[in-house]
């Protein structure tokens, strides 16, 4: 796992160079983007589409949105102060620090065992002859292969790829639907049907949301994205990636809508309801193209394994080196990636005992429970970050920021609360 030289920086603030010299620079909100999306969100808009046709695609569109605001401020942090985000968690508290540590072990451990066992759920499919399991473990080993040797260059162009195949898998299946473009259009305009409340936060908040929204920081500065001159190619990658993320959240809820929400077809839980959905594919438009879906459904999983062996992994890397450093350090103390390789085996061999073993009552409890205060978190301490004295005054929050970040907060607090009640009662 070797960090690139930087790159090239492409103008300052204020220059008149054209954006469209900016796209050969596109790559980490890419990464981060394909990282969020796993099959569990996939499945999360199967759902809401196949509940209510196309009346919620307007709070999927809310929920790229949010993450627009999320990750930009995560990179204006990364780029303007010159530190890492975990340096101003750090900053806010000890209470930072300790709640952050406790989490990254903690869901490291469950995650691990959660992206193995969604990797593996569409090769045993396609070949029911070898167990899960050993898809599952082989996945592990081949994410921890591709990580530790490779170079951040070669793990980005891995992600295109994956997106790539992905692109082809869910669009190509919401295409083939023919699609009611008048019902897309109408489902754009906010409402709420009955019983549907939990629906709207789960796709606002929810779909590619996930500690891998912070580790953008850490993507860009890998890139060799150092200085505030990469602002704008910054905001550009973001919303080029969660633009993305919207078309892939879109054809699903699509695909929910015209398959399954006219024939009343309900899915099991989890990434498993992907494998319900080859199955009608396959009888819908024939074997192969549910086999094109499988794959589609092992890109997604893999892309998210790979993000979170190699993006999260920097977190800890950061973590750790603060907690071994004294209070006066800067924020580099990333580039040491010797504590991330820890990390990256905690993420493979430690999980590896879940594949075979009931995950125990209070590690899920504890799970959920770190989880749901996640995103709350990350969207608070933005807030408070990119107002303080750390900031160069020229890129702190101005009012329409503020209004946009303390929104996000809001919506992102009332997820966490429905989130903890459900794990809770």
């Amino acid at each position: 796992m070797t960090s690139d030289q930087t790159t090239e920086l492409p103008s300052q603030p204020g220059s008149t160079e054209s954006s469209s010299q900016h796209w050969r620079f596109i790559g980490p909100g890419l990464v981060a983007a394909a990282t969020g999306v796993g099959a569990g969100d996939l499945v999360a808009t199967l759902v809401a589409g196949s509940l209510y046709g196309y009346q919620l695609i307007w709070a999927a569109v809310l929920g790229c949105l949010l993450k627009i605001i999320l990750v930009e401020g995560v990179g204006r942090w990364t780029l303007a102060s010159g530190q890492t985000i975990f340096h101003g968690w750090r900053s806010l508290g000890r209470w930072a620090t300790v709640y952050f540590g406790i989490y990254i072990v903690l869901w490291g451990f469950v995650y691990g065992a959660t992206a193995m066992s969604s990797t593996a759920l569409p090769l045993a499919a396609l070949f029911p002859q070898i167990d899960l399991k050993v898809f599952a473990i082989v996945s592990g080993l081949l994410g921890l292969t591709l990580v530790w040797l490779g170079s951040y260059a070669f793990f980005e162009r891995i992600i295109a790829v994956l997106v790539g195949i992905m692109f082809v898998a869910v669009v190509g299946s919401a295409v083939m639907t023919l699609p009611n473009i008048s019902g897309i259009a109408s489902g754009l305009i906010p409402r709420l049907p009955e019983g549907s409340v939990f629906y709207v936060l789960g796709l606002a908040g929810g779909v590619g949301g996930s500690i891998t929204l912070a580790a953008y920081g850490y993507w860009i500065r890998e890139k060799g994205w150092r200085q505030p001159g990469w602002m704008r190619v910054m905001r550009l990658d973001n919303t080029f990636a969660y633009l993305m993320t919207g078309i892939f959240v879109i054809s699903m809820l699509i695909v929910g809508a015209e398959l399954l929400h006219s024939a009343n077809i309900a899915l099991s839980s989890g990434s498993r309801g992907l494998l319900d959905l080859s199955t009608v594919l396959e009888e819908r438009y024939g074997y192969w193209w549910s086999v094109i879906f499988l794959v589609g459904f092992w890109a997604s999983s893999f892309s998210s394994l790979l993000g979170v062996w190699h993006g999260v992994s920097l977190m800890f890397a950061d973590f750790v080196a603060h907690l071994l450093a004294s209070d006066n350090d800067s924020g580099e103390l990333v580039s040491d990636h010797v504590h991330a390789r820890w990390y990256m085996l905690w993420l493979t061999f430690p999980s590896m005992a879940l594949l075979f073993i009931d995950r125990p009552f209070m590690l899920i409890v504890g799970y959920g429970v770190l989880g749901a205060l996640f995103m709350p978190f990350l969207a608070m301490t933005l807030l408070l970050l990119l107002n303080s004295r750390q900031m160069p005054a020229d890129w702190r929050n101005g009012w329409i920021s503020n209004g946009l970040l303390a929104i996000t907060c809001l919506i992102f607090a009332a997820l966490g609360t429905q989130q903890l009640f459900k794990v809770l009662w």
